[in-house]
């Protein structure tokens, strides 16, 4: 039986549980929902795990997609809560890669390497968080609520390049 080969992955990052840090499963579960996504595209909800996956390609050549597209909550200075945007791994000033949830902060790394060593290409769709709680307390704020289907369209939109 030979290996389903997978021209894009897609990876929704973040916590459920800690406000707008769920962005990530969220806009996963509306690509499900609501799209059709192309054959040979999976949409997966990492949660906290991406590093798992993202090593996993690094190791294998014979499972490597085309191109990987990652959503996750970030904290931008200038942005504002909701902002959809597209960021390009060597894009993420190094003093900011300690604003990306604590699940990114060894991903980021990884990323560069997947780029220049296997040739994946790799873009991160970002969402300006409003608030991430100290404590648990599931479900986005109204402005990031909105900007799920807006990073949806930026995925589709992604998608339909690659054609």
């Amino acid at each position: 039986m030979g290996t389903i080969m997978r021209s894009t992955m897609i990876f929704g990052c973040g916590n459920e549980i800690m406000g707008d840090d769920g962005f990530g499963p969220a806009v996963i579960a509306e690509l499900h929902n609501k799209h059709t996504l192309p054959d040979g595209v999976q949409a997966v909800d990492a949660g906290t795990q991406v590093r798992e996956y993202l090593f996993d390609y690094v190791l294998s050549e014979e499972e490597r997609p085309e191109s990987i597209i990652i959503i996750d909550a970030v904290d931008f200075e200038g942005k504002t809560p909701g902002d959809v945007f597209r960021i390009h791994p060597i894009d993420i000033p190094p003093k900011k890669i300690h604003d990306f949830s604590l699940h990114q902060f060894p991903t980021v790394n990884l990323l560069h390497e997947l780029e220049q060593h296997t040739g994946i290409r790799v873009v991160i769709i970002a969402g300006q968080v409003q608030y991430i709680p100290e404590e648990i307390a599931p479900g986005l704020t109204p402005a990031m609520s909105a900007a799920v289907p807006v990073a949806c369209e930026h995925i589709i939109h992604i998608l339909s390049e690659q054609k």
